[in-house]
C-alpha cells in the first residue's frame, strides 16, 4: 500500500468533523493519517479529542500576535511543521491567510449549498429564506469567505418546523460523511483544478 497521506486539522471547538476523520483514519485502508490538530485557542473539545488519540496538538492564538499578519505566518510556520499533504478546516472560525493558503491544500465545509448563503449564518440564512432544500459543501478554502472551488455537495431536505438547531445538526451529520469521503479520495486518487472546476482522480 502506497504511504498515507498526512492530514494536518485546524479547529476551534468541539471537533466532531475531527472526530469523524480519526475514525476513518484508524483504517488504513482510508490512505491517510492525522498527523495534528491545530487550534486558535485553548481548552476546547477537539484539542481534548486529539490528544486522546494521541495526535499532536499545537495552539496558535490571535490574540498572541500584535497583527493579523504575524499570526498568519505563525499558524503557516506551525502546520508545515508537519509536512501536510492536506490541511483541513473542521469547525475552524478563522480566515486563513496567505501563507497558509499558498503554501498547502486547503479543504473546508459550510453548512449549505454554495454559493447560496455563504458566511457564520448558513442554516439561519436558508431557512429565513424559506428554502425547501439546503445542504452542505466542501470546498478548497481561499481567501474569501466560503468563495473557494467546490469539490463536493450534498442536499439536505427542510422540513416543516426545522429550526436552526434542529435543520443544523441533520446537515452536521450529512457533513461528516461528505468531508471523510471526500478527503479520502483527494489523498488515495488525487485531484485537479480547472478553473472553478474540481475533479477528483488522475
Amino acid at each position: 500500500m502506497s504511504k498515507a497521506g498526512r492530514l494536518v486539522v485546524l479547529v476551534s471547538g468541539s471537533g466532531t468533523n475531527l472526530q469523524a476523520l480519526l475514525d476513518a483514519t484508524a483504517d488504513p485502508s482510508y490512505g491517510a493519517a492525522v498527523v495534528a490538530v491545530g487550534a486558535d485557542r485553548e481548552g476546547i473539545e477537539g484539542l481534548a479529542r486529539a490528544e486522546r488519540a494521541g495526535v499532536p496538538t499545537f495552539v496558535e492564538r490571535l490574540k498572541d500576535h500584535p497583527t493579523r499578519a504575524g499570526w498568519d505566518a505563525a499558524l503557516a510556520a506551525r502546520i508545515a511543521e508537519h509536512k501536510p499533504d492536506l490541511v483541513v478546516c473542521a469547525g475552524f472560525m478563522k480566515i486563513l491567510g496567505a501563507p497558509t493558503l499558498e503554501a498547502f491544500p486547503v479543504v473546508n465545509t459550510h453548512p449549505a449549498l454554495l454559493p447560496s448563503f455563504p458566511g457564520a449564518h448558513g442554516v439561519r440564512d436558508a431557512l429565513a429564506h424559506g428554502v425547501k432544500v439546503t445542504g452542505c459543501t466542501v470546498m478548497l478554502a481561499d481567501a474569501g469567505v466560503d468563495t473557494g472551488p467546490i469539490i463536493a455537495q450534498e442536499a439536505v431536505r427542510v422540513f416543516d418546523g426545522d429550526d436552526e438547531a434542529s435543520l443544523h445538526e441533520r446537515i452536521k451529520t450529512v457533513e461528516r460523511g461528505l468531508l471523510v469521503d471526500t478527503v479520502g479520495r483527494m489523498v488515495r486518487e488525487g485531484w485537479t483544478v480547472t478553473g472553478r472546476t474540481v475533479r477528483i482522480g488522475k
